[in-house]
């Protein structure tokens, strides 16, 4: 959202500990020399951000070095100063200083004068704003703001056992500071209610609001101006003196805010995601006081509850199941703008339509913007780490939580309205969840429910993302039902470590494919060697050790030695670090990709799911489709094939097979080819079946047959031919005859967060696969901004080639070459079998660094490839 008279106070700032600063607020706001003992600053930047970019300590992701940065450091306040010049036009203008965000308190001078006090500025997730027009100048003028760091209890930023804490607890200025002019009257909280014919899809109604705010003593007449297409409509509206008024554009009165034919909003896979623009302005006397612009999208959000209880949303009148991965931002909150671009890329590449935000991330509007323009939906809401002791800091209500006094209920329940009035115009946010592993305490829920009345009733609110089996007692003690608004319908039951694929299938009370589950993984998910090497010291790259479980999350999930034990016992033991990171990308692949494909099979009875998590906060080994350089992992493949929209896939807990179908169209005179192999490679079982289904479904098509003397490891292929016998899809599976047996009557001592396996499944026999060499050749097209490289990868062999690993990387650098989009990766090829394999990578790397193909694979043999 942008506005023509916003200066943002990005550059130019400097930055001091309180404990280096003898002068006062006054003074440092009046006249200082900050040319030497400041640190040059950006902001948004958290403290212990701008330390390490200024080199004060170097590299704090790589091994344990965030071990020696001293925490007592960051226990006193910080200094931020900027100085900013305005003309005269600019001085004598009604000038409004905004924080959209620090952690934790502040207080602000500006020119010599206090404007604001840590009573003021109190809460990471206020929003404030103050009225500086007495205090500017032309010319130059001088901000300082002392920033006061979180103590334990306060409702802070948070990443609960996710990965180690920064130092500094991210205390900063970690939002946009700005200034804010306008003659008298600004226009706040705009916002777009958009509702659509949900019977024909042919029409919608929109229902344009504002706040408008008179910042002068004098009543003030004008005109408030709306723009969207080819509509422009207007009012005359009258604002008393230093008061705010909530103005509509309805249909009622503008018959023009009926649109025909809207090009709607849709999540990825399901249509475009088209989005409108809206321009507000406001005049006085021809003269315009203010503006604001933004983009909306014409959707409509809805919800229900099915049979059995379970939460279930729709989008425009259909219901979509939720394939998302959880989101959090960069550990010390300095992601950029490109790097925020490459990782939604990397989300809609990967057919997920949805990240969960357990907290409001992002420095500004770039992640909301993002998903509104690829389709991402998002669930927005706060942090589970409020609502344990050991991360808030403090005794917390085993129901409710630590936000329990009155106020600390006001403080969040302000805190909550600020959030929601700075984002709601996002068609991407389909739902807010005001709780996470617990419920907010009734007070608290009754001030929400004020809100949403108040600016947001477009859609459904989550009085926690858990309800369903919390009598169980797996994350909470206490049950998770409202007595205010009842169950959310949503579960959140684990699990969170290593899971075996027949587990999604088959489980019927935890986190098994049914219902809406909030959160949940298959377990840790180790990265490929290259980035290993970038976190872990030479000396500590093997064996597994300490280092490695600094980079691991925390408490239960601090160690790997789940995952080891399924290497071992799946594959073999690893033989060091290169064995390891190569058959963890097996296992990475082979555990994600049921946890998807069972939630796609049972559409009638599940609703949601989201991969806890999609990314990393820094480098690490747990919870991450990707990891923190961009380096896809296995997972990342494996949830890509899991949610291709059409495509046939192999039930564990049933061996059939089934056609997932989730267009809105139904599908006519495919075929599915189904296909049997020994570790020998050789074809033991063919099948071709005619096959059509409906439009969101999922069809059971075809039970395995009994396959006697089969050996111990065989694979299963799976294709898919439309009715010009166009190869439309295919799905590879490596199966075992001895099957995984899980533990369901295993006693924890804490809690239980995770099923833990009795028996496994046995694919050493891989290891009898006889070495393959591929062919390849490709050719480059250029595009506007990617180039498109489409490579021909061919095993002319006897032996299928198993789990192929295609990277490219710089030859200059030798390192991968990311963002990077293959349309397929970590497959395998039959024997004889061509495979066309396309690559889109910026332009900039096929001329500044000499791009390389590297092929790699369980028995194939190693290959390099410059691409010229």
């Amino acid at each position: 959202m942008d506005t023509i008279n916003i200066l943002k106070l990005r550059d130019n700032w400097r930055l001091q500990s309180s404990e280096k600063i003898n002068n006062t607020g006054v003074e440092i706001s009046s006249e200082i020399d900050l040319s030497n003992d400041w640190y040059p600053a950006q902001v948004p930047s958290t403290v212990l951000a701008t330390l390490v970019k200024n080199e004060v300590y170097k590299d704090p992701y790589f091994g344990k070095n965030m071990e020696k940065i001293p925490a007592k450091k960051f226990k006193v306040s910080w200094w931020y100063c900027t100085e900013f010049n305005l003309s005269h036009e600019l001085a004598n203008k009604t000038c409004l200083l905004g924080f959209d965000g620090i952690n934790y308190k502040a207080n602000v001078w500006l020119n010599g004068s206090l404007i604001a006090n840590t009573k003021d500025i109190n809460g990471a997730f206020r929003r404030t704003r103050f009225d500086i027009s007495d205090k500017v100048s032309v010319g130059k003028n001088i901000l300082a703001v002392e920033v006061i760091p979180p103590r334990p209890g306060d409702f802070s930023i948070g990443y609960v056992d996710w990965n180690q804490y920064p130092p500094d607890n991210n205390m900063g200025i970690f939002r946009n500071v700005s200034l804010h002019f306008n003659n008298g009257v600004s226009i706040d909280k705009p916002f777009v209610e958009t509702k659509v014919d949900l019977k024909t899809l042919k029409s919608a109604k929109l229902n344009i609001s504002a706040e408008l705010c008179n910042h002068s003593s004098d009543t003030i007449s004008g005109v408030l101006k709306c723009y969207c297409g080819s509509i422009s409509i207007e009012k005359t509206v009258l604002v008393y003196g230093n008061s705010t008024l909530t103005e509509e554009f309805t249909v009622n009165d503008f018959p023009e805010l009926k649109i025909i034919n809207p090009d709607l909003w849709w999540p990825n896979n399901l249509g475009d995601p088209k989005l409108y623009e809206l321009d507000l302005s406001f005049e006085i006397n021809g003269e315009p006081s203010d503006s604001k612009n933004l983009e909306f999208g014409i959707r409509e959000v809805g919800d229900y509850m099915n049979e059995d209880g379970h939460r279930g949303f729709i989008i425009n009148g259909k219901n979509v199941l939720i394939k998302g991965a959880g989101w959090t931002d960069d550990l010390f909150l300095q992601d950029t703008e490109e790097f925020i671009e490459n990782q939604i890329a990397y989300v809609k590449h990967m057919n997920l339509n949805c990240i969960r935000l357990e907290g409001f991330w992002g420095k500004d509007h770039k992640l909301y913007d993002l998903c509104d323009q690829n389709g991402i939906l998002i669930m927005a809401g706060w942090s589970c780490h409020w609502e344990h002791e050991q991360y808030l800091g403090k005794p917390i209500d085993p129901k409710y939580g630590g936000i329990i006094e009155p106020d600390e209920i006001e403080l969040m329940a302000q805190s909550w309205e600020d959030q929601i009035t700075w984002l709601r115009y996002h068609p991407s946010i389909f739902t807010w969840s005001v709780g996470s592993d617990m419920m907010p305490h009734p007070d608290l829920e009754r001030k929400y429910i004020e809100s949403f009345k108040k600016y947001d009733t477009t859609r459904p609110y989550l009085n926690s993302t858990g309800g369903v089996g919390s009598d169980q007692g797996i994350i909470t003690e206490s049950e998770i039902i409202s007595e205010i608004s009842g169950s959310s319908g949503m579960k959140m039951l684990g699990p969170y470590a290593y899971t075996p694929p027949v587990y999604w299938y088959t489980n019927k009370h935890l986190g098994g494919a049914y219902g809406f589950n909030t959160e949940t993984c298959p377990g840790a998910n180790v990265p490929p060697l290259e980035s290993i090497k970038k976190m872990i010291p030479n000396d500590h790259l093997w064996p597994v050790d300490e280092v490695w479980e600094y980079h691991c999350g925390l408490n239960d999930f601090k160690s790997l030695d789940r995952i080891i034990k399924a290497i071992n016992e799946r594959f073999g033991i690893a033989t060091g670090v290169d064995d390891f990171a190569f058959k963890a990308q097996i296992l990475n692949y082979e555990l994600m990709r049921p946890m998807f494909e069972a939630f796609q099979v049972n559409k009638s009875i599940a609703t949601g799911i989201v991969q806890w998590m999609l990314n990393s906060a820094w480098p690490r080994m747990c919870w991450q489709l990707y990891d923190a350089y961009l380096k896809p992992n296995g997972a990342f493949y494996a949830a890509k094939k899991a949610c291709e929209p059409l495509h046939l896939l192999y039930h564990y807990g049933d061996e059939g097979i089934y056609l997932v179908n989730d267009h809105f169209s139904d599908v006519f005179n495919h075929r599915a080819q189904i296909k049997v192999f020994d570790i020998n490679s050789k074809e033991v079982f063919s099948e071709n079946i005619e096959i059509s289904c409906k439009a969101e479904s999922s069809s059971h098509i075809f039970n395995l047959p009994d396959l006697k003397d089969i050996t111990t490891t065989y694979f299963l292929d799976l294709r898919l031919y439309d009715q010009n016998n166009k190869e439309v899809g295919n799905n590879f599976y490596w199966l075992s005859t001895r099957k995984d047996v899980l533990d369901y009557d295993f006693e924890f001592e804490d809690w239980p967060f995770h099923t833990p396996t009795k028996e496994y499944a046995d694919y050493k026999e891989l290891h009898k696969l006889e070495p393959v060499s591929l062919k390849t050749s490709y050719t480059i097209q250029d595009k506007s901004e990617n180039s498109e490289v489409v490579f021909n990868i061919t095993n002319s062999e006897r032996h299928i080639a198993f789990f192929i690993d295609l990277n490219i990387s710089g030859e200059k650098t030798g390192q991968s070459i990311v963002p990077v989009f293959w349309d397929d990766n970590y497959f395998s090829l039959l024997p004889g079998e061509t495979k066309m394999i396309k690559l889109s990578i910026p332009k900039k790397y096929l001329v500044d660094d000499n791009p390389m193909l590297k092929i790699s694979g369980w028995n194939i043999k190693y290959k390099e490839l410059k691409l010229s």
